[in-house]
């Protein structure tokens, strides 16, 4: 079934549910004709398969498939449909200037005397690529162009490459040229204009699926205008990482006004967003690189003072901002400096005596265990982030436990260092808090970020939507302006039929005023009868004769008219000057006039012959006798 609007039921499911039907019949046509469009926004191709279903009066998905197997020209018929090869020369003008006046000029200033490579992808009929050539050639002369440029053309339609191929176009195609670039650049001949020859050559037309087929690479200069915006979100994403892998890394891609690859910025910088010119940003290859830091041990001489050194060491020592006490192989504490026994109350009855005997042993933490690890491993053991509470205040430590060697590598002791972290435990909780809040912000800012990632990409759908209907809108002014050219031609034509009929009229109006004059003229009354004896011609001198007007009289049968003449002696008259070999007889008959008054009249009937020699009537002339 279908809709009140004669569209295809299956066409009202919401846009965002798939339809199992269509998404079959995209397969179909993948397999059946190796042409992809399940990567095609939805909207606009079932917008366009659904036209060409009412053409071809299917009601369903299924079968308008049933049709194309069973009619392969369709095929064509359906891509021509979908793809909507609207294109012309220096389409958007101000872009084009742009091209000319900056981009080919930095181009060719980085190129040098090296070739160029430029890449029209979606190139139609071919109109797009000839205004590059005709730019190049502006900028370096049609010799250097033909030296050095290679313009590739690319599109999927064969038929509009087949065009492209022709490479004649008529006036309204070239409507957007200067003339002196039409000069210049194109031969008249008739009604059509052919592209250089010598220009033409660079140019190269070829059949490219941008979403199947492998790009064209080490590109100067892509353009890629208004063929982006037909397809999904994920397939643009894929077609731009080829358009990427495509270009040279000083490369410069071209887009259409609805393209903007907002969400592309990672591979694609903008160097002129409004005219869509981008600049390709490359992606180097980086290295981890590794840093290699060498540390070496101190190497002390042997002291010349040994008292004054110790002394100094020991109020080294005694005055280090981190608490530190040593103990010897038994576990006797040898030494505390002035930190530690502010920190653990350590004083100096508690020297010589066991670290097991001291509370310092298994407050903050237990030290007994890390102490043997230390000294079994012979390396230092750290032990960090221990809180100890004391009173109403909580500090956090970081412990080292290091084994004291001598030189042999004997053990010599153990020296444990408290290093109080607690400013650094409280910047980490506040740095961490900030991180939290940070986080939110973040995943808030996240949030938003996407939400108008969201609302820039419904926007840009929604403008290559209106991009799209402006070129549907287009392609149909189009055909407006062909039927418009026809019906002028056919007015021109009537316009011509109704001069000459007026022409005609005029001569019959003046034939006719001429007859009525010569009628007038002659003082004999003429009727003139057809084949029926229907009066034709009644002049002047019949109304004086019988008192009835022209009007009256003509139409009317003449053997029924109410008048002074006995016309029943008329009849045998007329019928022998309508034989096919009449000729003219008279009779004299008494009549009476419209006065009432007897008068004698003469009557001649003669016949009126056709160019074939047919009688079509006869003329009856009346005279009255003096």
């Amino acid at each position: 079934m279908t809709t009140e609007n004669n569209r295809p039921a299956t066409a009202n499911r919401p846009v965002s549910e798939p339809d199992p039907q269509f998404e079959r019949l995209l397969q179909y046509l993948k397999e059946a004709r190796r042409f992809d469009f399940t990567g095609y926004k939805r909207t606009s191709l079932m917008r366009r398969v659904n036209h060409q279903m009412q053409v071809t009066q299917t009601s369903s998905y299924e079968d308008y498939r049933d049709y194309l197997e069973l009619n392969p020209d369709e095929f064509t018929k359906l891509f021509n449909t979908i793809l909507i090869n609207v294109t012309s020369f220096f389409r958007d003008a101000d872009a084009w200037n742009q091209l000319r006046s900056e981009i080919l000029p930095t181009l060719l200033e980085q190129k040098g005397a090296a070739p160029i490579r430029i890449w029209s992808a979606g190139c139609a009929t071919g109109e797009e690529a000839y205004t590059l050539a005709i730019c190049l050639a502006e900028e370096m002369g049609v010799e250097q162009v033909r030296q050095r440029v290679k313009i590739y053309a690319t599109d999927v339609d064969e038929e509009a490459l087949a065009e492209a191929r022709m490479a004649t176009f008529n006036e309204r195609q070239l409507r957007n040229v200067p003339k002196e670039l039409v000069e210049k650049y194109f031969e008249h001949s008739g009604q059509r204009y052919t592209f250089a020859k010598e220009l033409r050559r660079s140019v190269i037309f070829g059949r490219n699926d941008l979403v199947q087929d492998a790009p064209i690479s080490h590109i100067d200069l892509l353009l890629c205008r208004n063929t982006l915006m037909y397809f999904n979100a994920e397939t643009q994403s894929n077609i731009v990482q080829r358009l990427h892998f495509a270009l040279e890394n000083t490369g410069v891609l071209f887009l259409g006004k609805a393209e903007m690859l907002l969400t592309h910025s990672a591979v694609f910088t903008p160097i002129d967003l409004k005219r869509r010119f981008f600049r390709k940003v490359a992606i180097p290859n980086h290295r981890a690189e590794r840093g290699l830091i060498i540390g070496s041990s101190p190497v002390y001489g042997q002291p010349e003072n040994h008292d004054y050194q110790g002394k100094v060491r020991h109020e080294a020592l005694n005055s280090s901002p981190v608490a530190q006490i040593l103990l010897d192989l038994e576990g006797r504490l040898l030494l505390s400096n002035q930190r530690a026994g502010a920190l653990f109350g350590l004083t100096s009855r508690e020297i010589g005596r066991p670290l097991q005997d001291l509370e310092l042993s298994y407050r903050p933490v237990e030290l007994r265990s890390h102490i043997d690890q230390a000294l079994t491993d012979r390396r230092p053991v750290w032990v960090r982030d221990v809180e100890w509470t004391r009173g109403q205040n909580t500090v956090w430590l970081d412990i080292q436990v290091a084994p004291l060697l001598d030189r042999d590598g004997a053990l010599l002791g153990t020296s444990l260092f408290f290093t109080d972290v607690s400013r650094y435990r409280q910047l980490q909780g506040e740095l961490e808090y900030a991180h939290r809040q940070l986080e939110t912000a973040y995943e808030e800012l996240q949030s938003t970020n996407e939400e108008l990632e969201t609302t820039n990409e419904e926007l840009q759908s929604t403008v290559e939507e209106l991009e799209t209907t402006n070129e549907e809108l287009q392609s149909t002014n189009e055909e407006l302006e062909t039927m418009n050219e026809e019906l002028q031609s056919m007015n021109d034509e009537l316009q011509f039929s109704n001069t000459e009929l007026r022409e005609r009229t005029d001569e019959v109006t003046s034939l006719n005023n001429f007859m009525e004059m010569i009628l007038t003229a002659l003082q004999a009354g003429i009727t003139v009868v057809n084949r029926d004896l229907q009066v034709q011609v009644w002049n002047s001198r019949s109304e004086e004769l019988w008192g009835l007007r022209q009007e009256e009289a003509v139409g009317e049968h003449l053997l029924n008219l109410d008048i002074g003449l006995p016309v029943q002696h008329l009849r045998p008259l007329i019928r022998q000057a309508l034989a096919d070999d009449g000729e003219q007889s008279s009779i004299t008959l008494d009549a009476v006039n419209r006065r009432g008054r007897a008068i004698r009249l003469n009557v001649a009937v003669s016949p009126l012959r056709q160019t074939d020699d047919q009688p079509a009537g006869a003329l009856i002339v009346m005279s009255v006798q003096e």
